[in-house]
Formats: structure tokens, sequence, C-alpha cells
């Protein structure tokens, strides 16, 4: 059954992280990610369709705002004891499939993934140049099996709101995915 996001409080202060980067092994926080005026945080993984669906898009959207003062980071949340598909490695091997040039964390705790108010996969979270939450939500309107293109209209037009000084788009709307794999008694 399809989740969707929390849809966290617009202004919220962007949590800290300090978590291993699946494809280098060193650590990353989000002191060192860069992009001063705009940061994406999106919770993925690798088993989920909702992700696999978009897999393409999140690489594309890396490298059109690679010139851009932009900063993508990519962290799965899901326990790879019930998930194998998302451990560490699987997820190392994803990220040089999709050709992912961003770091790609992995957040053993699920502490971050709370802090955050992550719910799904993919969950987006989009920092200003104050690190306050100025979108969240969804990608575009494409689903697996929907007929409709993977554009990342949605995500894009708030990133290039950012970007121009302007207040991000005021209709957000939940992404839709897959729940987070939660550890047993972790779901608090």
């Amino acid at each position: 059954m399809a989740a969707t996001s929390t849809m966290s409080d617009l202004g919220s202060r962007l949590p800290s992280f300090a978590l291993p980067d699946v494809t280098t092994g060193r650590t990353v926080s989000d002191a060192d990610v860069g992009g001063t005026t705009a940061l994406l945080v999106m919770f993925i993984c690798r088993h989920c369709p909702y992700v696999a669906h978009v897999r393409e898009e999140l690489a594309r959207l890396a490298v059109d705002y690679a010139n851009a003062d932009v900063a993508f980071v990519a962290i799965s949340s899901n326990d790879p004891e019930t998930y194998p598909e998302d451990a560490p490695e699987s997820l190392a091997e994803e990220a040089r499939l999709a050709g992912y040039r961003f770091p790609y964390l992995f957040d053993e705790t699920q502490e971050v993934a709370k802090a955050f108010g992550a719910a799904c996969t993919p969950d987006f979270f989009l920092y200003g140049p104050a690190r306050e939450l100025v979108y969240r939500g969804q990608l575009d309107d494409s689903r697996p099996r929907s007929g409709i293109p993977v554009t990342g209209e949605h995500l894009r037009a708030a990133i290039d709101a950012v970007l121009e000084g302007r207040e991000a788009p005021p209709d957000q709307r939940p992404s839709v995915g897959c729940s987070i794999k939660w550890k047993r008694g972790s779901e608090d």
C-alpha cells in the first residue's frame, strides 16, 4: 500500500545529520554538502517501485543543476534486515547503475528520517539559503503505470524559484511511495 509525505511544516530548520556515504564510506554531514542557496534532501531506496520509476529523473536533476548553487543528497533509512536490497552495498551498486552524482547516505539508526519527518520513498525536502524548509512533496504527478511522463516539474519549479530568490510554489502536494521500512518497534 502506498504511503504519502507527512508534509512537514514549511520554515522548519534543516535537521543535522552525519551519515556514511554508501559509495565512498566517508561520513557526510549537513555542513559538508554545500549548496548555499538550496539543498535538496531526498529519502530514497533501491527496492521501491516508486523510486525505480523516477530514478532516471533523480540522476538527471543533479546533472541539470550541476552548475547551480544547489546541493543534492539522498538518504536511505530502510531496515536492510527486512529489505536486503536496501543494504549499503546494494545501494552503492544502485548509485553507480543510476549514475547518481550526489552523496547517497545510509541512516542505520533511522533517527535522521524521524528528524526530517520522512514517511515514504521517495520523499523530498528542499531547503533555502537560511536552511529552512521551502518545499516538501512530490517530484511530479507521474506514478508507476500512470502513463504520465516523469518530468520532475513540481520539484524543478521549487528549485528554480529558490535559485531565483522567489518563494517556492504554494501548491505543494504530498509525495507518494513505499513507506519507510522501520525496524521492528521503532516506528514511533
